[in-house]
């Protein structure tokens, strides 16, 4: 999935982390809420503002930051 239209960086919003789509949602919420035990049904219904597309892009840039991560070890 290419998360690079809805995965935003903003410096100064939210301490410099990737946000969705300029929200102030950032993609650790999301993990966090997931991580949690949260359904991808129970987060659209907290944050009714968000979409299936903005969840997957969260786990999408993840999984990319941790390529990236193993990649660089």
């Amino acid at each position: 999935m290419d998360y690079q239209d809805i995965i935003t960086l903003e410096p100064g919003k939210r301490g410099d982390k990737p946000c969705i789509r300029h929200l102030r949602i950032t993609v650790y919420d999301v993990l966090s809420y997931l991580a949690a035990g949260m359904s991808q049904e129970e987060i659209l219904q907290d944050f009714p503002y968000l979409t299936p597309e903005d969840i997957r892009a969260c786990l999408s840039y993840a999984a990319d930051r941790e390529q990236h991560t193993l990649t660089a070890a």
